[in-house]
Order: C-alpha cells, then structure tokens, then sequence
C-alpha cells in the first residue's frame, strides 16, 4: 500500500520557499555544485541571477565559497544532492563549524528518493555526519507543507544548519500550510496510550497508516514528529519516555547515528524510573537501483505494515 495523494515534491516547496525567502532577505546568497535544476535552486537564480553562484562540479568548493561570503556579511545557502555534501564534511567541520560563520546547507535527493541512480546517489549516512558537529543544528522536514515552512526557519535560524529533503516523493503528513514550525519543537501529529512512533521525514506517512491500523486491533499508538534531530526537543522526550510502553524510531536514514540513535543516547543518559524499550527503524545497509522510493521503503522493512508488525512483537515482549 502506498499514497494515493501526493502534494506536490520536496524540491518544488524548497525551491519556491528560497524564492520568497529571497524577496525578504537582501543578504541571502544561494550557491550550488552544477545541479540548479535538479535542486530546484534555478528559481532562485532566475529571479536574483545577482545573488546566485554555480561553482561546478565541486562541492568542497561551494562550502568554502559559502563560509567565506557569511565572513563578510552575506547569508549564504548551498544546495546539493545530500550524498555529494558528504564530500564536502571536512570543509563543513574547518570552515564553517570551527569558524561558527552561518551558512546554510541543504541536501536533496536524500535517503531513497533517487531511487532510480542506486545506492551511490541515495544518502543514509549524512544525519549521522552532520549532527557530530558541535555547532551544527540539523532538520529533517516531513512533507512538502514541512520542508516549505522549514526552508524560512533555518534562514532566519542564527546557527549553521544542515536539512535534508527528498526529490519528489513527498506523502503528505499535513493538511494544514499555516501550522507553527518552531525549530527543536517536535510535533504529535496523533495521540495514544500504548507505544510512541518518532519518526522525521516522509517515513512519517507509514507511521500514521500503521497508527490506523494498530487502532483497529486495540493498540493504541502515537506519532510524534521530531523534525529536528539536533538539538532534539529533550522537554517532549522525558514526557514520553515516562508515559509509554515502548518507543519505536523510523527515519529514512541508517539505523546507525540518525535520530533513533539520538534519542537512544539520551534515554541512556536520562533514564526513566521505569525503563522504556526502544525499537530503532532505518536503513540496514546500502539501497539499491529501483523503480520508485516505495520499492525501496519495503525492501527494507519500513513500510506500514513492517511497523505494524515491529510493534505487534513488542507487545508480545512486553506482556510477557
């Protein structure tokens, strides 16, 4: 089972958001590595052609273009395909983090939406990366309604900021375009009494689907959106911790150094009175070449239905 409605993409609502960011903000410089179109960042570029920088093929460069232009008074944004920023990390560590200049870096294409270039395109390891540095905030969007309202907050954020969006696949997890987006302010996007799926990016839709059909079988589930992984909203977290059976984590990111190990990390270093199992959902390893995302969300386990049955086996653990 997949979506029936697809609310525009990822790339668009980013690319339109930039545009309109670019009309408020006379500083805003936006750069790319020679994929303005893919990026959706050409909008930008054929609205402020003066504000607007295609360094080529070079992602390092475009980082270091981008801390020099924060240096000097500008608000730089540099936009590329998530797995080739990674290229970039070291720039991003010595030029941006050591120096805390702010410049915003936005990844497309990340997780499995470039389903048809195969694994070396499909990023499931840039969060992990990411949020190791000290001064870097990183948000992870859920739908197109999401990445728009993001795309604004993490110009206006005052830190370096790593998001990351998809390229056209974007299921949508709200209905209403004037909701508050607050950065490290999670979201309950529904309520329950048994289990607590966390979960960011558009993964969210399955979590919400299998919420609805846990509901027909007596569990009762919430679904929480922590659409920021760092800083994590840690008020929600020790709520949550203390109220439910279990806590299931999904993202559309390996199961190592994402948001579930996140939230794993700091159940560990603030443990409830009664200790809460965490179940952690994510990439076990490399995609592959596929015909669309959906292919590649059941592959590897993270539709509704393997939610439905991850926490189906909780709850035989737990009553026992």
């Amino acid at each position: 089972m997949g979506p029936k409605l697809v609310m525009g993409s990822p790339r668009n609502a980013f690319g339109r958001a930039l545009v309109e960011a670019g009309e408020r903000r006379e500083d805003l410089v936006v750069l790319t590595a020679d994929v303005a179109d893919a990026t959706r960042t050409k909008w930008f570029a054929e609205r402020f052609p003066n504000r607007f920088i295609n360094v080529g093929i070079s992602e390092q460069a475009m980082i270091g273009m981008s801390a020099g232009l924060s240096a000097v008074g500008f608000l730089p944004l540099a936009s590329a395909f998530a797995m080739f920023l990674m290229r970039a990390w070291e720039q991003v560590r010595n030029m941006v983090c050591r120096a805390h200049v702010n410049v915003k870096i936005v990844g497309t294409h990340a997780g499995f939406a470039d389903a048809g270039d195969g694994s070396s395109h499909q990023a499931l390891e840039d969060v992990a990366l990411m949020r190791t540095l000290p001064c870097m905030t990183v948000v992870v969007p859920a739908d197109p309604i999401e990445v728009a309202k993001a795309t604004h907050a993490i110009i206006d954020y005052p830190t370096p900021v790593y998001m990351r969006i998809g390229r056209d696949y974007g299921p949508p997890v709200y209905d209403d375009p004037d909701y508050d987006f607050v950065i490290g302010k999670a979201v309950w996007l529904r309520d329950g009494d048994d289990y607590a799926i966390i979960g960011n990016g558009p993964l969210l839709w399955d979590a919400l689907q299998a919420a609805k059909m846990l509901k027909r079988e007596g569990i009762s589930v919430a679904v929480i959106n922590m659409h920021t992984v760092k800083p994590l909203d840690t008020a929600l977290l020790d709520k949550v911790i203390n109220k439910f059976k279990g806590i299931i984590t999904i993202e559309e990111h390996g199961v190592r150094g994402g948001l579930g190990s996140a939230i794993a990390e700091y159940v560990v270093q603030n443990p409830p009175e009664i200790p809460v199992p965490i179940k952690i959902m994510g990439a076990k390893s490399y995609g592959r070449s596929a015909r669309d995302v959906r292919d590649l969300i059941k592959a590897q386990g993270l539709d509704s239905t393997s939610i439905v049955n991850t926490i189906k086996r909780l709850e035989s653990r737990v009553r026992k």
